[in-house]
Formats: C-alpha cells, structure tokens, sequence
C-alpha cells in the first residue's frame, strides 16, 4: 500500500461555508396578494348574503343595517310559502333543462370535436351566437316566437312553464356543446381504435371507453346548465308570463322589501353547490391516485432486464 504524503506548506482547507437563505423579493408577493384580494372581491357578496341570514331584524323585511345575530330567519325558513313556490318551479325547470341540453349538446359537442364535415364552420357560429347574443335580445325574440306559433300554428303552447322550459333547454345547450367539444378535443383516438381492435363493436367501445373518458365534460355541461337555467333572470321575465321563479319572484320583493328568508335559501343552494364541488374534487383526486397506483404497479410487474 502506497503511503499517503501531505505536504506541510499546503493552505489548511476553508469549511464551507454556511448557506445564506435566499429573501424573498417584494415583487414575488404581489401575485399572491392580488389573488387573495380578487378572490375576496368576488366572493364578498356571497359573504354577505351568508351575514344576513342571522340579521336580528324587526318585522318580515330586509333591511341595510345589520344587528347582530339571531336564528329566526333559519328556524322559519319556509315561512314564505310564495318564496318556497317559486323556488320548487325553478328546480322543476332547472333539472329537466338541463338533462336534455346535456344530452344534445353532448351530441353536438362530439360531433364538432371528432368530424369534419361541410357546415362546420356554420355550426360553430350558431353556438358561439347563441352565446354572444344579449339575453334581452334572445328573450324578446323567444317570446315572439312563442305567440305566432300559437296564434298561427295552434300549438298548444301556454306561456308560462313550458316556455321557460323551452326557453331554457335552448340557450343551455350551446354552453354544453362548447365544454364537451373541449374535451372530445383532447381525447386520443388511439384508445377507441385498440378497443375496435379488440372485436369490440362502435357502441360497445362508445359506452366502454369514449363515454368514461368525455364523462368529466358531459358532468361540467350538465353543472353548467343547471346553473345556468337556475340563474336566469332576463329570458324568464320575457317567457314566463305569470308563472315566477326564484330569480323573478326576489326582484318583484325588491319593490316591497325582501324577506330575510331569501339569504337563508340563497346560503343553502350556495351550500349544496359548495359540497357538489368538494365532492367532484375529491372523486378526481382518488381517481388520479387510483390511476398512478395502477401505472407503479404495471411499471412493477415488468421485467428487467
């Protein structure tokens, strides 16, 4: 064994030395404080809708001031029985609009994102219309609609709940298409051909891998839509006729006072939107984590060479 020499008129090496931590710029908190106060901006009125649902007010009518804090309002929220009418008309309106504009626009949406064909470009412009058009627009020329085909086609038809249906399954169904057709987009083919490959039939591979996989967007369209018909305030004062929903029944208390019930019932939708989200977060996050599993332990199972 060689023997390790060290010269003695080398330099003593230095110790390292101690890493200095790094501040933080100014400018790398503007992001975070912009985002914080825009999210804040946007959620106050929701915030104080929550506050005023314990408002210790006198008398069956909202007002500006608040006082601090009672649970009338909560313990008698269907107090108002046209309040709770208007509001079982909406849900009756929402659900089934919004079934049947995700199903068409599911259509039209894989249609749009998986062809082409001559008429496109023509498709495209209608949806995008129907979405840019101005609702009082829209409103007005539905209700027009509405009156000729009954005066001169003798339809049938009564303003009131089916043309709000009508009216609603309508403008849905563009924003259905548009997020469907999103996610058609990006969807690979090659998973449809190797299950075609496998003697599967169109339908079967339809329902066994295209459906699951476009599921996510038909379930936004299907979100979307119920909101949306929920929402709607300017195409259902046109259409409706003396049938009132939730959104034109609370600006028709605007004139008188509105009651304090409406913060109450505006906090549980918020709620139940709130808790349809956390759920459909969390069924993707055990999704993905059930999808990596499957990918570590395929990776596992390979041999090595």
């Amino acid at each position: 064994m060689s023997a390790i020499t060290v010269d003695p008129q080398a330099p003593p090496e230095r110790a390292p030395a101690p890493l200095r931590r790094r501040r933080r710029r100014l400018t790398s908190y503007i992001l975070p404080v912009f985002t914080g106060a825009m999210i804040l901006y946007l959620t106050s009125p929701v915030l104080l809708m929550i506050m005023y649902g314990f408002n210790d007010i006198q008398g069956e009518r909202q007002t500006a001031k608040f006082t601090c804090c009672t649970l009338n309002w909560w313990k008698n929220w269907l107090a108002q029985t046209d309040l709770n009418q208007s509001l079982k008309v909406s849900i009756s309106v929402a659900i089934p609009a919004a079934i049947i504009a995700t199903i068409l626009g599911a259509l039209i949406g894989l249609v749009l994102g998986r062809y082409s064909f001559s008429g496109r470009g023509g498709l495209n412009f209608v949806i995008f219309l129907a979405i840019a058009v101005p609702e009082i627009v829209l409103g007005s020329a539905l209700l027009s609609m509405f009156v000729q085909a009954n005066g001169q086609l003798h339809l049938g038809i009564h303003i009131g709940y089916q043309t709000i249906l009508f009216s609603h399954i309508g403008f849905s169904i563009a924003f259905v298409a548009i997020t469907v057709r999103a996610r058609v987009q990006g969807l690979d083919r090659s998973l449809e051909n190797a299950a075609q490959d496998l003697f599967a039939t169109p339908l079967v591979a339809f329902f066994k891998v295209t459906l699951p996989l476009i599921f996510p967007g038909v379930v936004a369209g299907f979100l979307l839509a119920f909101v949306l018909s929920l929402d709607d305030f300017v195409i259902t004062n046109f259409v409706g006729g003396q049938t009132s929903t939730f959104p034109t029944w609370v600006y028709g208390a605007t004139r008188i006072g509105v009651p304090p019930q409406v913060n109450v019932w505006g906090t549980l939708l918020f709620g139940a939107g709130l808790a349809a989200a956390s759920i459909n977060l969390v069924s993707s996050i055990r999704k993905g984590r059930k999808q990596a599993a499957a990918i570590n332990v395929g990776i596992a199972r390979q041999p090595r060479t």
